[in-house]
């Protein structure tokens, strides 16, 4: 198979797409390169309103708070509830009552990255949002867009590449903001996974939660913060990225549509009346994919940025099991309290995890600028990838 890709995505940050070999049948397409002169300048996140706790779900299966949390590391989950609203606050003080979506949660987690980035949304002209589950199969990212403020001059589209998607997103904007494509973008990680549960199944259920998490880069090569990225190195240092598709029936959410006959000459035509099963996943063999691939992703990602494991301050995984994340931190030889993780109350929300848990690192101060973070996302696909983060 031969993928071809822009030239300036070989040549900018010396990337590189090769079959990787491996003792798999099906070896992964493999994607690495960095450094990318992209600065990350604002980070927002948004849940919603409703909390299904560990206890909730004793009264749907025979299941208890202890055999979920010690299995998960999940306590709580947060999720859209069918007839969900929220309050909202306008400009002149008043309050209405506003359904709750994942555009509303994305728009919410946008427009916090937005303001702490202080750029003006006008001046962002890329957005991308990571999804496997829009509001609108079509795509969210230009409503969302507009909504926050975006110009008509401004690119948007989704992209998806699930549990992996926001740390691919960021890496796909920082070649174009590499390129001089564009100055300034926002990237989201927005999924709504309880949508497509079967909760009539134990092991899956208890696992996900809803939510939306942004990111605003800007491109470091002509603004006056030039000399101050170079000689620090803001950005992001390094990345690998990897899929399989030999894997893709470990973690599935098939479309499945309804024959529906319609009348034309002769016997008339049977189409499709659309919609997707739930979802599916073999636990087991994601749990085996996640603990062997995932550390060495990292440690691509890193000798591309040509840093050891001990120059990273902090380790963030996408927050899909905690057993995973304490099989990854002992492989590269990292202590758990370099780990962030919000996984205990917010539960695998899929793209939206590693923004989602960045933004609480950064706003309660454990963050700081200058911090160099290593992470990881793994999925469905299969896909996986890495990229070192240094915070500015």
């Amino acid at each position: 198979m031969r993928l071809l890709l822009p030239s300036f995505l070989l040549t900018s940050t010396q990337a590189f797409l090769a079959p990787r070999s491996s003792h798999r049948a099906n070896p992964s397409l493999h994607a690495a390169g960095g450094p990318i002169s992209v600065r990350p300048v604002g980070i927002g996140s948004s849940a919603p309103s409703t909390v299904l706790t560990n206890f909730d779900l004793e009264s749907v299966h025979d299941t208890s708070d202890e055999w979920i949390r010690t299995r998960t590391g999940i306590e709580e989950r947060r999720v859209l509830v069918h007839d969900g609203t929220r309050k909202v606050v306008h400009e002149d003080g008043g309050e209405k009552a506003e359904r709750e979506t994942l555009r509303t949660l994305g728009i919410d987690a946008a427009r916090n990255a937005i303001q702490m980035s202080n750029i003006n949304p006008e001046d962002i002209q890329l957005v991308i949002c990571a999804t496997s589950s829009p509001d609108d199969l079509f795509g969210d990212a230009p409503s969302i867009a507009a909504a926050v403020g975006c110009t008509t001059r401004t690119v948007a589209f989704d992209l998806t590449a699930a549990c992996s998607g926001f740390l691919f997103g960021i890496v796909t904007a920082g070649m174009y903001l590499e390129n001089g494509a564009c100055k300034n973008a926002l990237v989201l990680g927005a999924d709504a996974l309880t949508r497509w549960v079967d909760w009539d199944d134990r092991n899956s259920c208890i696992l996900f939660g809803d939510g939306a998490g942004a990111m605003v880069l800007t491109n470091t090569k002509s603004d006056d913060a030039k000399d101050e990225s170079e000689e620090d190195g803001f950005g992001i240092l390094g990345y690998s990225m990897h899929s399989n598709g030999g894997g893709y029936d470990e973690l599935k959410c098939i479309y499945r549509g309804e024959p529906k006959k319609i009348t034309t000459p002769g016997e008339g035509t049977v189409v499709h009346d659309g919609s997707y099963d739930l979802m599916t996943m073999n636990g087991r063999k994601i749990y085996s994919f996640a603990t062997r691939e995932v550390p060495t992703v990292l440690e691509e990602a890193m000798e591309k940025a040509g840093i050891t494991v001990d120059q990273v301050d902090h380790l963030l995984l996408h927050q899909a099991n905690i057993r995973i994340m304490e099989v990854v931190a002992e492989r590269l030889g990292m202590p758990m309290d370099k780990v962030i993780t919000n996984l205990y109350k917010y539960g695998n929300t899929s793209a939206a995890s590693i923004p989602l848990a960045l933004d609480e690192a950064v706003r309660s101060g454990r963050v700081k600028k200058g911090d160099v973070i290593a992470c990881a996302g793994f999925g469905a696909g299969l896909s996986w990838g890495a990229a070192i983060l240094k915070w500015g």
